[in-house]
């Protein structure tokens, strides 16, 4: 489970760790990693790495196949949203935003391939309702995410004639320290999300979210949408990106769109301020809690 420091990760550790599953933990927070290791009792373990960087990814698997002896399924669950539009914002975390979202996720499929072979395992990654449609101010969150979604389409192809299953995970506006920071550091972006037609403004419990996740693990399932209702929106996503959405849509960004980009100056800022960045103490090292034989 990459991710699982805070938000939708941990919340899908807990779940599954409730229900039996032993949880391997992948983000780049050590402390919150091993406190979440450590309140879901023996036998989970953690590693602090960057999904942007093979060489710690590939550590933490490592790690993960000596403590636990295997990977039935992997949740590519780590995700970054910048601040700001094309013309005023920072370029750097425009680019952070698609390198931890997508290469992130390419790079976590890689690194886990091999264990996921050899249990005729499942891969969830994690895309997002924002696949199917494109508010302004997020650009690069939704061009990685739409990525996502047709790196899953293909590779799950690639992958089936090994027994690999590939679900591709699509949640609207979850309750995460993302979405609150989002909301806190913009309110232009709050404003503009209103204007969006049910169920893309809905806000979804992060724990309905990792129920969801978690049920798709135990089916395997192709596709998932939380809420459900988000399906419809992917069935009408030639809708969303026609001429007469972009009018619609344009209305309404004439006077936030400025808003915003005064905001995005005022801030002064890439990412929001739960946003882990790779130069974290710790990052990019793998750790783990004590594990003894028996229980890997």
């Amino acid at each position: 489970m990459t991710g699982a420091a805070r938000g939708i990760g941990e919340h899908t550790a807990r779940v599954a760790a409730a229900r039996g599953a032993r949880v391997g933990l992948v983000g780049l927070e050590p402390e919150r990693l091993a406190a979440l290791a450590a309140d879901l009792g023996p036998g989970h373990v953690w590693f602090a790495a960057d999904v942007t960087d093979q060489a710690s990814l590939e550590a933490a698997v490592d790690g993960t196949l000596t403590a636990l002896g295997g990977i039935d399924a992997v949740v590519a669950n780590a995700g970054v949203a910048n601040r700001g539009t094309l013309a005023v914002g920072d370029l750097d975390a425009m680019v952070r935003t698609v390198e931890v979202n997508l290469i992130g996720v390419m790079r976590t499929a890689a690194a886990t391939v091999d264990a996921l072979i050899a249990r005729r395992g499942y891969l969830l990654i994690v895309s997002s309702a924002a696949a199917f449609a494109a508010p302004p101010g997020m650009a690069a969150y939704c061009a990685s995410k739409a990525g996502v979604e047709q790196f899953g389409t293909s590779i799950r192809l690639e992958l089936a004639h090994h027994g690999v299953a590939v679900g591709t995970a699509h949640p609207s506006w979850i309750d995460t320290d993302l979405v609150r920071d989002a909301r806190a550091d913009l309110p232009a972006v709050a404003e503009l999300l209103a204007k969006l037609p049910w169920p893309m403004r809905r806000t979804t419990s992060v724990r309905e979210c990792a129920e969801a996740f978690v049920r798709a693990v135990e089916r395997r399932q192709r596709r998932v949408y939380v809420p459900r209702s988000v399906g419809l929106v992917r069935a009408s996503r030639a809708l969303l990106v026609s001429p007469l959405a972009d009018l619609v849509m344009a209305r309404h960004a004439r006077r936030a769109v400025p808003e915003l980009e005064t905001q995005v100056r005022a801030l002064g800022r890439g990412f929001g301020v739960t946003t882990a960045l790779p130069d974290v103490a710790d990052s990019g090292h793998a750790g783990r809690r004590d594990t003894s034989p028996d229980r890997a």
